[in-house]
């Protein structure tokens, strides 16, 4: 019985931190790979994770633009977009001062755009170099 327990003791200690391991990358997994959205029409799925990229703080959206829904400022994102031909490092920057404060912020958008693939992701040195430089695309905050 002794060997049995210790068998059984020494293949748990192994089996759990890979299950561990396994439970933790599921979630993430799941957010890196969106579903394309049933219908037509350009679309993105965009985060915002504060803390750089593997930051526990991250905001999602699915930005639909036939019509703009999804994003609480979807008229607006979707109306920079369309202005960019769909290329968010075309929307015009904005003039305006950022505090010199290093909290870093990053972005991702993947999607479809007038039939185009969109995969983009940056890292910002605050929340308002992002919305400077990304216009409503990215401000996910209602």
């Amino acid at each position: 019985m002794t060997h049995f327990t210790t068998v059984a003791t020494h293949l748990l200690r192994r089996a759990l931190p890979a299950a561990a391991a396994l439970m933790l990358a599921c979630p993430a997994a799941a957010h890196a790979a969106p579903h394309r959205p049933t219908g037509h029409g350009d679309w993105l799925y965009l985060s915002v994770s504060r803390g750089g990229a593997a930051s526990g703080d991250t905001r999602r959206a699915l930005l639909l633009c036939d019509p703009p829904l999804g994003h609480p400022h979807a008229a607006e994102a979707c109306s920079q977009l369309r202005t960019a031909r769909g290329d968010i490092r075309g929307i015009p920057r904005k003039e305006v001062l950022c505090s010199m404060i290093y909290a870093p912020v990053t972005v991702r958008a993947a999607g479809r755009w007038q039939g185009r693939t969109i995969d983009y992701t940056a890292t910002f040195a605050n929340a308002c170099m992002m919305r400077a430089r990304t216009g409503e695309v990215f401000s996910l905050d209602r």
